[in-house]
């Protein structure tokens, strides 16, 4: 992945800015100004459906797989989405209040990763709601484009506490029901959760036509398992403790952290979700590359 040179989007550097307004703006401008060949192609055009060719429909929306499948020539329609809706899900459970050696929590990397891409798509004058929640929905704003209401939602998100038990799975199914018009739906969690009622959940979502994309948050301590000496792990959402050496464990916690990052790899390309591991130290900008060339894959 290219490197940009923006040492400010180090995430370490951006907690120390409480502002989050200033910090998004910032790190998109910033990092737009710096794609030189950019794969980003915004969120307005949305492959829609297909229709046969009729005489004077330009050539070049073909579709010449459909032509070598079924032999007739049909041409992709697209549907200009001036105001795409987007609905940002941040996930405040009590476990993504988990922080490695000082680092950056899971909550405020998720914080300030809803603040870019927020002020990502505000500029290009989308709709953007934010949706907080643990075992319940704490803060649901409705999409809007307005700056007014971007400044808003980023004098919410500096509010944000940790909450308690998570139950992702029963909160994604309420919201699937909830949002009657086709829209982007951004779920930012650890995943901690039953993953195949998450899995279900999500394909809630796209039964319902919606499009997904998943930034799954985790510590890179959670992934490496780095501890050598006898620890105490407290549970952050229950409170209970349990004291392992680690040497007895760590192989085994790898192997099923693998898997469990393995199995919604799988679910998230068999449902045609866009999926992103975020470990908490990758800087913003190449969380925004990332982003940003799935967006531009799936144009």
């Amino acid at each position: 992945m290219p490197q940009t040179g923006y040492n400010f989007l180090e995430p370490s550097a951006l907690a120390r800015v409480k502002n989050l307004s200033v910090v998004a703006r910032g790190v998109v401008e910033g990092f737009i100004t710096g794609l030189h060949s950019s794969p980003y192609k915004g969120f307005s055009v949305e492959f829609a459906e297909h229709r046969e060719y009729s005489s004077g429909d330009d050539p070049r929306h073909l579709d010449y797989k459909m032509l070598a499948r079924t032999d007739r020539l049909y041409v992709k329609q697209y549907e200009e989405e001036t105001n795409m809706r987007a609905q940002i899900l941040l996930d405040t459970s009590g476990s993504m209040n988990y922080a490695h050696e000082r680092r950056v929590t899971k909550l405020q990397y998720g914080c300030y990763l809803t603040a870019i891409l927020s002020y990502l798509m505000t500029r290009q004058q989308d709709s953007v709601g934010l949706t907080t929640f643990d075992d319940a929905i704490r803060l649901d704003m409705p999409a809007r484009s307005s700056p007014r209401h971007f400044n808003e939602m980023m004098h919410r998100l500096e509010d944000i506490k940790p909450g308690g038990e998570t139950d992702i799975a029963s909160t994604l199914h309420k919201l699937a029901g909830r949002f009657k018009r086709r829209c982007l739906i951004v779920l930012l969690s650890d995943l901690y959760d039953e993953p195949e009622e998450v899995i279900r959940a999500l394909h809630h979502f796209r039964h319902r036509r919606h499009e997904v994309i998943l930034f799954h948050i985790l510590d890179r301590a959670e992934i490496e398992f780095p501890f050598r000496e006898v620890i105490a792990f407290h549970d952050l959402e229950n409170n209970d403790r349990i004291q392992i050496d680690p040497a007895y464990v760590r192989d085994v916690y790898r192997k099923q952290i693998a898997e469990f990052l393995a199995a919604y790899r799988r679910a998230c390309a068999e449902a045609q979700i866009d999926y992103v591991l975020a470990d908490t130290s990758t800087p913003y900008d190449f969380m925004l590359t990332k982003y940003l060339n799935k967006r531009g894959l799936r144009s």
